[in-house]
């Protein structure tokens, strides 16, 4: 028994009129005919509600006593043994009494629909298990009764019926709600205007969100790749601290409002290697945002603003999401910022939200990673102190007198000082500028470059080497520094590399993208040949203007003997080849793998050609037979010389194998489009024509009688092969008419929408349950227990794969009251006048 459907009446508090609105559609059903009854409608004591349930049937109710007192409960098998069409069921997040059936009305409600009933409900948005909290935040109030919301989605239709808080507010003034002892209260406290104005948002969202659903379902069903509405491409900024989670969750609420929305959150890391993001957390957000959907890209850039927007910009970003600095308030004497430059640097097409969490102001949390070496702005401070901070202090010791020690002290300190920021050269000539200085102005004989005492020799000598020492240390240190982020930075790129693999991401394009994401070039091709002397073949490319050979771009990296990654846009340096080398040979490994799936599908098609062949054979053994038969004991009866037959008898003959003639050559075509079909030799020979020139021609093969034909002459002017078409159209209203009553003709109807033409082919038959529909369109099935003269089961199966050939679609969907209707959807033709005046300049030529 198939299972009955279910509509919701939703609102957004009690009074909107959701029992008023259920019962109007009762009212509408049974003036329709339909048997409609109701099974429990509470009408609370409201004279209009009341006065609706007049002329309708109602299934008395059960009686329940609980602690000494009686209360009334829908009564499910009264519902049941009644097997009503529609039942009205009112409140579905209802609590039953104790000693009921079930627990919750809902529950009831499933037994009626698994029970082929349909039903008529309502609900209010703050009985919705998920927003309990939500409600009660707004509300003050904690919902006890509460419907789970995968029962409210799970329903065939949901209405809202909405009304204005004021308007809301104006019912139950005049008591058209709650009795007058009760107005002033609820007005006071639940029904207050902020209150009903955000049940209101709760429940217009929820049910926009529900027409994305249906909206999403039904472009996938019907292939429509045209974008509807605007589509928001959100990028996030992540820097690897523990606000990212926050922004990630912040981005997929604002695609969420948006028709298609799409998050990418990027983490850019310098050249010179990553900040010290914990690579735990970085993991935990890439597993976030995918699990919302979005994807995670992982980019490589010294400036990080100019990073980020340049991603943005070559992404078609619409929104760039940052999180609020965790700078101190110190800390922005050193610039203002990454999310203030990219605010100042984005322009009017970028919106860039900044976001507060919990780590604002509490400091970096992440050091700053250095630039080459030390930095070339660190280099010039470097030498600014090392040259300018002895003759500062030579100024300032002129004026006090500190002895030769403490001078030199002083001087050594500004030397350290140099070589902490610049490094060995700044630090080597801050020693050699200060000894002079101290030679000069504080060693005997003073203002003269010579020494009279040989201990202040010493004491000079040994200022020079400690102050070379140190500068080499530092020096070193910060080699070292820059080496091991480096290799930090390579590491994490290479695990990244490492995970896209063990995830079997197989996409060339895609590798290639974030090889050219990872470096910052314009474009990345993987070239090969056969052989030494061969032309290079372009195997995969990104970007523009992608080169052609390897001597044609900025960067080549080899791959075995005949395989190059060629990439144009910078010269990168010698420490970046060693990660390009392995994305270069993952791009190898990928190619390889796209190549064997290439193999094992073809092999594939091959053991499906070889199912169909089989499935010939038996096809031919069998249902070829009968008509074979037919035609060879006709003719046989005929020639026969022992029989003298009548004309009557002889025209019967005659007409026998005319119909076993038909009927293999229906076999046959058949047979032979579906074996086009399977080999891939079906060139559709797309031209502009009007439905109504090849629709009436595929009824020829059916009775007169047996089809009606409706298509308007306002439709547009279709795309398609008109000989595939008739062939498809006269399958289905063959099989149409096949399985519907005699007495009820099969209905060819057309209609426009969009930018398609749906050619709709709706019998009266016996139908087909959802989970065969799409079973049907497979060659060589035929649902139920239809006879071996029915035909091979290619008719359905032929007619989609002509439909898809020619771009369009063929679907099975029930027809209301009974049966199946077959949607055969094809392209419209934007441009008419385009087409009548190309017409016209044919003829004229």
């Amino acid at each position: 028994m198939a299972r009955g459907k279910l509509r919701i009446y939703l609102g957004a508090a009690p009074g909107v009129g959701k029992t008023y609105a259920m019962l109007s559609e009762a009212h509408r059903r049974v003036e329709r005919g339909t048997d409609c009854v109701v099974a429990f409608v509470e009408h609370h004591h409201r004279p209009r509600t009341e006065v609706m349930l007049h002329g309708l049937e109602q299934v008395p109710r059960k009686h329940l006593d609980y602690r000494g007192s009686a209360f009334t409960e829908m009564d499910v098998d009264g519902v049941l043994l009644r097997a009503p069409a529609v039942a009205l069921v009112d409140e579905l997040a209802h609590t039953n009494v104790p000693g009921s059936r079930n627990a919750k009305r809902w529950q009831d409600v499933e037994e009626l629909l698994a029970a082929g009933i349909d039903v008529v409900s309502t609900v209010n948005i703050q009985h919705l298990e998920s927003l309990g909290d939500v409600v009660e935040s707004i509300t003050g109030v904690r919902q006890r009764e509460t419907v789970p919301d995968e029962v409210v989605r799970r329903a065939d239709q949901i209405e809202l019926v909405d009304m204005s808080p004021q308007a809301l507010r104006r019912r139950m003034a005049h008591g058209n709600i709650y009795k007058s002892d009760k107005v002033d209260a609820a007005l006071s406290n639940y029904f207050r205007p902020g209150n009903l104005t955000a049940l209101r948002e709760l429940a217009l969202l929820w049910v926009a969100d529900r027409v994305d659903e249906y909206l999403t379902e039904y472009r996938s069903e019907h292939r429509v790749s045209r974008i509807w509405g605007s589509r928001e491409r959100i990028v996030v900024g992540l820097t690897g601290g523990p606000e990212g989670r926050t922004l990630i969750r912040r981005a997929a609420r604002l695609a969420e409002k948006g028709a298609g929305g799409e998050v990418m959150a990027v983490y850019i890391a310098r050249s010179d290697g990553l900040t010290s993001a914990s690579p735990k957390e970085l993991a935990v957000q890439r597993t976030l945002v995918e699990d919302l959907g979005g994807t995670f890209h992982h980019v490589v850039g010294d400036d990080i603003p100019v990073a980020l927007l340049d991603f943005a910009r070559g992404v078609n970003a619409t929104q760039i999401v940052l999180g609020s600095s965790r700078r101190k308030t110190w800390q922005y004497v050193f610039g203002p910022g990454v999310g203030a430059t990219v605010a100042r640097e984005s322009g009017p097409d970028l919106d860039v939200h900044i976001v507060t969490h919990d780590e604002v102001a509490k400091g970096r949390g992440l050091p700053v990673a250095r630039g080459a070496r030390l930095g070339r702005s660190r280099i010039i401070w470097g030498w600014v102190v090392g040259v300018g901070g002895p003759v500062v202090l030579a100024l300032l010791l002129n004026t006090i007198d500190l002895g030769l020690a403490n001078d030199m002290l002083l001087f050594l300190t500004v030397t350290v000082a140099a070589a902490l920021l610049g490094g060995l050269f700044p630090a080597l000539a801050s020693a050699a500028f200060g000894s002079l200085l101290l030679n000069y102005f504080y060693t005997p004989p003073l203002h003269r470059l010579t020494i009279a005492d040989p201990k202040n020799i010493v004491a000079i000598a040994i200022f020079v080497g400690v102050a070379v020492s140190v500068a080499s240390v530092v020096d070193l240190a910060a080699r070292r520094t820059h080496q091991a982020a480096r290799l930090r930075a390579e590491s994490e790129i290479l695990s990244f590399l490492a995970g896209s693999v063990l995830r079997g991401e197989t996409s060339l394009e895609a590798l290639l993208e974030r090889v050219r994401e990872t470096f910052g070039m314009e474009s990345v091709a993987l070239l090969e040949r056969a052989g030494d002397v061969d032309p290079w073949t372009c195997a995969g490319s990104v970007g523009p203007r992608s080169p052609k050979r390897p001597e044609d771009a900025d960067v080549d990296m080899p791959v075995g003997d005949h395989m190059a990654l060629a990439l144009s846009g910078r010269v990168l340096p010698a420490s970046d080849r060693r990660v390009l080398a392995a994305f270069a040979a993952q791009a190898a490994v990928v190619l390889d793998r796209q190549r064997l799936q290439h193999e094992a599908d073809q092999a594939k098609e091959l053991a499906e050609g070889n199912r169909i062949r089989t499935a010939l054979l038996a096809a031919v053994s069998h249902d070829l037979r009968t008509p074979l038969a037919a035609i060879k004991a006709a003719v046989s009866s005929l020639r026969s010389d022992d029989v003298a037959w009548s004309e009557e008898d002889q025209a019967e003959l005659l007409e026998a194998i005319e119909e076993g003639a038909d009927r293999l050559d229906h076999l046959v075509g058949n047979l032979l489009d579906m074996s086009r079909l399977q080999t891939g030799t079906v060139t559709p020979l797309i031209r502009e024509i009007d439905l109504d020139e090849v629709v009436p021609m595929a009824l020829g093969g059916v009775p007169e009688d047996s089809a009606e034909l409706d298509i308007p002459e306002t439709l547009p002017m279709v795309a398609v092969d008109p000989g595939l078409l008739e062939r498809a159209v006269a399958n289905l209203v063959e099989n149409a008419v096949k399985y519907s009553p005699t007495d009820e003709p099969v209905l060819v109807s057309a209609s426009a929408m969009a930018n398609r033409v749906e050619v709709r082919v709706v019998d009266r038959g016996p139908g087909v349950p959802d989970e065969a529909k799409d079973r049907i369109f497979a060659p060589f099935q035929r649902y139920g227990d239809a006879p071996r003269g029915a035909g091979v089961g290619l008719g359905l199966a032929v007619a989609r794969g002509f439909a898809e050939a020619m771009g369009g679609t063929l679907n099975a969907e029930d027809t209301p009251g009974g049966g199946l209707t077959m949607v055969l959807t094809v392209r419209a033709v934007d441009s008419l006048p385009d087409l009548a005046t190309a017409t016209a300049e044919r003829q004229a030529s």
